[in-house]
This record gives structure tokens, C-alpha cells and sequence, in this order.
């Protein structure tokens, strides 16, 4: 018997209350959106790690061309589609003010600096994911071996259930056919990352395709120098391992208790 989607739709979200029906879905091997996978033949220089994370400093910033430089350096690479106005924007890292990105962290006697500042966000690749929980088909989910939560665009269905959940703002929804947008009609910017369909969600990768070639995350290579470190949280002489361990360090909303792998520097490099 046929299922419509809205009826699919419904079961989908009752599935996902009572948590039955998504095991019933087969794990995901696209290595398209996957990058590094199990079973799956990378290359000899693949990067590796048991927990992929990231530090950002953004006193490493001085100027608004080298945070622009960074965003267009990933949107560029994952052929992100730009339609020119907020309600169809699409986004995978961008800008925020401190009081937008840290909400349950600001004080009245913190300095307008810090205040004013602009603060790179992204997704943050969580150790609890709470849109893994809530996809019905698996399209995101989280990957075993270093951590890293993914989207297979194949299998999502538009449901939204993750934008829902997640408490950061790090998905968006293709609303448009990305393929239309101006910065894509005319040529790909990277031919060699797929594009996308309407009706479905896309976020931050951590750039596994470039992981999976033995390259860092487009972002990391365009940031001035300490103004994004990414390694292993898990190796303990890792650098952003080190950071963490000497430094003070802020999470995104650590309240929400889904455990960002994205933390960030306050203060600069004093007592480094």
C-alpha cells in the first residue's frame, strides 16, 4: 500500500517520540557526504583522528576581510548557494556578536569589546547530537570513528526534525533550488563537491572530503594564523588538546548538555 508524504511524515515524528523505526534504516555509505567511512578505501594521506574538534581565536582576526575570507573560502568549496536576501540564505559558517552566540554566558559587567565582537559559529559536530536523535531516516548522523556529524542529502526528506533540535542554528533548509542561485547558475565555484536539491537540509562538514584527501578544512587553511586550530581532542598532544587543557575556553550554550567540539578563546594569547 502506498504512503503519501505527509503521512510519512507523521509516522516519521512518532517514531522519533517513542525512538523505534530509525534502526530499521541502513546506515548511510555515500562517500560523497560520508568522506571517511569504514569499508570504504580513502586515501593513504586521509587525515585521521578519534575526535575531531576545533578551537577558535578570534583576536587572530583583525579586520572584517579575513572573516569574510573564511566564510567565502567555504561557502566557494561546498558550492554553498547564495540567493542575495536572508529569507532563502543558506549557511555553513558565519558571524554572530557575542551575545547571540554565548546568550547564557553574557554579565553586565563585561567589556563592550567583547561585546561588539564578531564570533565565527558553525556546527559543532556534538558528542550527544540532538538532530541525530531526531532524524527519522538517518539522513544526519554521527560517525564512529572520529566523531564528526554528517548529512547525507540523499536520505533526508525535509522534515526539519534536526533544524528543530539543534540549539545553535547550524543547519538551513533549501527552500529554493540551490542549483538557481546566481553564484551557481552560471559555474560551480568547485566542481568537484556535489550541489544539493530543494527540500533539503545542509550544514558543516568539517570538510570530510578534504580529511578523506589528506587536506584541512577550507576554513582552517583560510583564517589568518591561530585563528582556527582543528586537531585531535582525543590525542593529548594534539594543539587543541593543549589549548583546551591550559587555557579558558567557552562553549556554545554548554547548558543544553550536547557537548560542542567547537570551543573558543577568550582573551587572546597572554598567557600562552
Amino acid at each position: 500500500m502506498s504512503m503519501d508524504r505527509r503521512k510519512f511524515l507523521k509516522l516519521a515524528g512518532i517514531s522519533s517520540i517513542l525512538g523505534i523505526g530509525a534502526t530499521a534504516v541502513a546506515k548511510p555509505q555515500n562517500p560523497l557526504f560520508t568522506g571517511l567511512t569504514k569499508g570504504v578505501d580513502t586515501n593513504k594521506e586521509a587525515l585521521t583522528a578519534e575526535h575531531w574538534a576545533m578551537v577558535v581565536d578570534m583576536t587572530k582576526f583583525k579586520t572584517e576581510e579575513e572573516i569574510q575570507k573564511v566564510v567565502t573560502a567555504c561557502h566557494k568549496n561546498h558550492n554553498v548557494p547564495d540567493f542575495g536576501n536572508i529569507k532563502d540564505e543558506i549557511k555553513w559558517i558565519w558571524k554572530e556578536p557575542y551575545g547571540r552566540a554565548f546568550p547564557s554566558q553574557e554579565n553586565p559587567y563585561m567589556s563592550e569589546h567583547v561585546k561588539e565582537m564578531p564570533f565565527l559559529v558553525l556546527c559543532n559536530h556534538c558528542e550527544k547530537p540532538a538532530c541525530v536523535r531526531v532524524c527519522p531516516t538517518q539522513a544526519t548522523f554521527k560517525r564512529k570513528q572520529d566523531g564528526i556529524v554528517m548529512m547525507d542529502m540523499h536520505r533526508c526528506i525535509g522534515c526539519r526534525f534536526c533544524m528543530a533540535a539543534c540549539p545553535y542554528g547550524a543547519r538551513s533548509f533549501n527552500y529554493r533550488d540551490p542549483r538557481q542561485a546566481p553564484n551557481l547558475k552560471a559555474e560551480l565555484p568547485n566542481r568537484e563537491y556535489p550541489t544539493r536539491t530543494k527540500g533539503v537540509v545542509e550544514k558543516c562538514t568539517f570538510c570530510t572530503e578534504r580529511l578523506a584527501v589528506g587536506k584541512m578544512p577550507a576554513c582552517v587553511e583560510a583564517a589568518p594564523k591561530g585563528g582556527l586550530i582543528f586537531g585531535d581532542l582525543a590525542d593529548k598532544n594534539s594543539e587543541v588538546r593543549k589549548i583546551v587543557e591550559a587555557r579558558y575556553t567557552i562553549r556554545r550554550k554548554p547548558e543544553v548538555g550536547t557537548g560542542p567540539s567547537v570551543y573558543y578563546l577568550i582573551g587572546g594569547n597572554e598567557h600562552a
